[in-house]
């Protein structure tokens, strides 16, 4: 799934200064950065290949400070170019940042935002979007970043609009990505903005990956929590809740066992996670029966019931809207893929009715640990979790139901 906003006015009526050609792609390189990451805007926009139909870009890559850059594996990088490079480039790449929580140099910062004020494409891949947001590139706009760090990206920067569902997003002059291969849908995306459907198939072909993919990052995720909430008061009533989601209650009892009101544990618990505890504990429920559909033979109606939804119809609802399936299909889909006469569930510890079980794993298989905060749906979400209809999905040109962090005095940046 993809993300095309519409860019605003002065953005989409921005032109490249004089000095800047359309062709020529830069890519920022740090010292610290996964190589994957890395190499994948190198391969895109640095290798000729015209015999296939792709245009050619002219790549320069440059050195985000100084180096030798390690990367992965203890290589190390030397950038032909530095800073300056970003100057003559109509397309500014950052494939990664090696921390997501320490800043970028100012000078690199400094330079992206020069480049974007003269009109230059600003790209952030996966980690990248970091470094974009401490530029100041995403203020107020809709982004999105590998669905392990959405949260922190989120309430680092509360004026971004993050969005961990898509695969990337493309705000006209400012375009961001989720993690590792979708960097690759990013730049197929660009090179099909540049020059058409027939170049992007055909670059596609070469790399022998999808023209497009369908779908978001919604598979892959893992919908635990920040580790830093493991110090926090809240942890004891999340913990609960976690060991009780075979029973029915609602966010309504989680706050009084936080001994808050309800208004200040949504604002509490949206402060530490980027997520509301209501669409948390959805996930939470969806998640347990995708573990149940995996590893057992309950019925999807007794499947509904150990995971707290009032209704199969509740159960049917979430699930699709998360995991794009009905809970039928996707047993049926897991279990095609599991070796011929494995029982669903062999080798793994048996679940009980509130035990925790296996790590959830989606089609493409187990999702990495990790921190995640969950979006928000856009249109209006149910007092409990009692509610049998779906609640609506979120306009894809919109960023309302993005993921945002509220701390105790703030409005949300959605």
């Amino acid at each position: 799934m993809s993300h095309d906003s519409t860019a605003a006015p002065d953005a989409a009526a921005r032109k490249l200064s004089g000095r800047r050609r359309k062709e020529i792609v830069a890519v920022l390189l740090f010292s610290g950065g996964p190589i994957f990451e890395s190499s994948i805007p190198l391969s895109v926009f640095g290798i000729d290949r015209q015999d296939a139909g792709v245009p050619r870009y002219r790549l320069l890559v440059a050195a985000g400070e100084d180096g030798p850059l390690r990367t992965t594996g203890g290589l190390e990088l030397t950038a032909p170019h530095g800073l300056e490079a970003i100057s003559r480039a109509g397309t500014v790449v950052v494939p990664a940042w090696r921390s997501i929580t320490s800043p970028p140099p100012a000078e690199a910062l400094d330079a992206l935002r020069r480049a974007h004020e003269e009109g230059a494409r600003i790209v952030g891949l996966c980690t990248g979007a970091f470094v974009l947001a401490a530029a100041g590139l995403l203020d107020g706009r809709p982004a999105t970043t590998h669905w392990m760090y959405a949260p922190t990206l989120a309430k680092r920067y509360p004026s971004v609009h993050v969005d961990p569902r898509e695969l990337f997003v493309d705000d006209g002059d400012v375009l961001t990505s989720a993690g590792t291969a979708a960097g690759i849908d990013l730049c197929l995306h660009i090179v099909r903005t540049d020059h058409g459907n027939e170049a992007a198939g055909a670059l596609a072909r070469r790399l022998v990956v999808p023209p497009r993919r369908s779908g978001g990052q919604e598979r892959y995720l893992d919908r635990s929590l920040p580790e830093e909430i493991g110090a926090d008061p809240l942890a004891e009533v999340v913990a609960w809740a976690l060991e009780h989601l075979h029973e029915q209650f609602d966010v309504e009892t989680l706050a009084a066992r936080a001994y808050m009101s309800r208004r200040t544990f949504d604002r509490r618990f949206r402060s530490l996670t980027g997520s509301a505890p209501l669409q948390w504990l959805i996930t939470q429920r969806v998640l347990q029966a995708q573990r149940l559909l995996e590893t057992s033979d309950y019925s999807v109606d007794e499947v509904a019931g150990r995971c707290g939804f009032r209704s199969p119809v509740a159960l049917r609802g979430h699930f699709r809207r998360q995991l794009g399936s009905s809970p039928a299909a996707y047993r049926a889909a897991y279990r095609a893929r599991r070796p011929q006469g494995e029982r669903p569930g062999e080798g793994e510890e048996p679940l009980g009715p509130g035990g925790p079980g296996p790590n959830g794993q989606g089609l493409a298989g187990p999702a990495p640990a990790g921190p995640v905060g969950m979006p928000q749906p856009a249109g209006p979400v149910p007092s409990s979790l009692h509610s049998d209809g779906p609640v609506p999905h979120q306009a894809r040109r919109t960023p309302a139901g993005a993921l945002s962090a509220s701390l105790p005095g703030q409005r949300s940046g959605s």
